[in-house]
């Protein structure tokens, strides 16, 4: 299994983190091409990789951490989405409903995405707290997962606990995923709930 991250700005960079932290190999892309990313691949080590976009986009799984509404053209950069697992870790706060026909934003990106298992994952915590140890307060910190394909949710819950969190499941995107979905100028009761699940 394959991971990438599509940009480098304070989320992204986080996540990038997350992986070097755990020994996960990493592509980095993001539109200004791989020379930008060399300071933060230098920070963080061999495990995190720049690439170009077009390279990124050959991962099997991939963490799409840019402004929402530039989920559009990443989905443009390649020919195919069949058979990837895109992580939606975007947030479309101020983006009015009728520019989402209304949807869910994930659903919004998921129809971008044609082809592609869309797991909605990462957005709900601050770039800030996203980039700390997950391990603490006797547990570990939060990620939600939603998804409408369980394998999917699945795959991404597994790096999830690679990386040092503890998965939680919300179900599907219309349904459990509407706790960490921005809508309009109101967050989900979800968002910024920086919560630890307790060890067994």
């Amino acid at each position: 299994m394959t991971y990438s991250i599509i940009g480098s700005g304070s989320v992204g960079a986080a996540i990038a983190h997350r992986f070097a932290r755990s020994g996960i190999p990493v592509g980095i892309a993001n539109t200004r091409g791989p020379q930008s990313l060399a300071p933060l691949a230098g920070e963080l080590g061999d495990k995190v990789v720049p690439l170009t976009l077009q390279a990124a986009l050959e991962a099997d799984v991939i963490i799409l951490a840019v402004p929402f509404r530039a989920h559009r053209d990443v989905a443009r950069a390649a020919a195919s989405w069949q058979g990837k697992v895109v992580i939606d870790a975007t947030n479309a706060y101020g983006v009015p409903l009728d520019e989402l026909d209304n949807l869910p934003s994930s659903a919004v990106v998921a129809k971008a995405f044609a082809g592609a298992s869309l797991v909605k994952a990462f957005n709900h915590l601050p770039a800030k707290v996203l980039a700390e140890d997950p391990v603490g307060a006797g547990g570990r910190r939060v990620i939600f997962l939603a998804s409408d394909d369980d394998a999917a949710s699945a795959t991404v819950a597994k790096l999830v606990e690679r990386l040092g969190y503890a998965a939680v499941g919300l179900g599907r995107i219309a349904e459990g995923g509407q706790l960490v979905q921005a809508r309009d100028k109101t967050w989900a009761p979800l968002i910024f709930q920086d919560l630890f699940k307790k060890a067994p």
